[in-house]
């Protein structure tokens, strides 16, 4: 299971403010934190910051770099932003995040990853927006991951983003998404999907319930990443729990280190 911090994003006000302050401290408090608390990626967009996007992409990876050898997922739509970024994380265990079908996207993008030689996370997407329908998410997802195969990037190093949509939008996109995920692993297996987990809540109250819920149905539908927020422990408690259950834990291992060091509520 690969988990991608999403903290450092200026999207979230506080965030936001750490920036326009000049707040290398916090910033890399939120790095350190998250981990601490088992991310694998720390994932940095800053893409709020319209024409200091860059400048803003460079400091916060140095920042980042600063205080934590976890390799980064570069953030952002904007190709001249991605290279900012991708040199100054160096070396190519970086993540690209993100590319689509879009046709503007795609060819902004696609020269980056193959010159850095990065993981990507490709978004189940083209010019006429978001699938809304299983079928049509399976379609454009293949879609994109055939391509990119074709172009020379290694399948293990794509991460396919079906794109769950807020249930406050659509009442039925947890389920398309879940029948999508069915669809790969059945014809598709060796393709890794991954999620946005906070997507599916987004306008909703309990936020953090919904969270940890679509954590467990998709998790056992088999996804094989998340970016979402590692100091979440009780959402972190419930995927580990999910991987025992599910067979994914040899001997509880991962859930008996967890239990020890207090991810679940007692």
């Amino acid at each position: 299971m690969l988990i991608v911090g999403e903290l450092i994003n200026t999207s979230r006000s506080v965030v936001s403010e750490y920036v326009d302050k000049n707040d290398a401290d916090s910033i890399r408090e939120l790095a350190k934190k998250q981990a601490g608390a088992g991310a694998h990626f720390i994932d940095v967009n800053c893409g709020t910051k319209g024409a200091k996007e860059a400048d803003t992409m460079k400091w916060l990876i140095d920042n980042v770099k600063a205080v934590t050898d976890l390799p980064i997922s570069v953030d952002s739509s904007n190709p001249k932003v991605m290279e900012v970024g991708l040199v100054e994380v160096g070396g190519d265990n970086v993540i690209l995040n993100s590319i689509s079908l879009e046709t503007d996207r795609y060819a902004g993008m696609l020269p980056l990853a193959l010159k850095y030689k990065t993981r990507v996370i490709g978004l189940a997407m083209d010019d006429r927006g978001i699938p809304k329908t299983a079928d049509e998410k399976f379609t454009v997802g293949k879609q994109l991951i055939d391509s990119l195969i074709k172009e020379g990037i290694p399948v293990e190093n794509i991460y396919l983003d079906l794109l769950v949509q807020p249930l406050s939008v659509s009442d039925v996109s947890g389920l398309e998404l879940l029948n999508a995920l069915k669809m790969f692993k059945e014809q598709m297996p060796e393709v890794k999907i991954i999620s946005a987990l906070s997507n599916i809540s987004f306008g909703l109250p309990n936020r953090k319930l919904l969270n940890r819920i679509f954590l467990v149905q998709t998790l056992t539908m088999g996804m094989d990443a998340y970016i979402l927020d590692p100091a979440d422990k009780e959402v972190m408690g419930f995927m580990y729990a999910t991987e025992a259950l599910i067979g994914h834990d040899r001997y509880c291992g991962k859930y008996l280190t967890a239990h020890r060091k207090g991810f679940f509520s007692k």
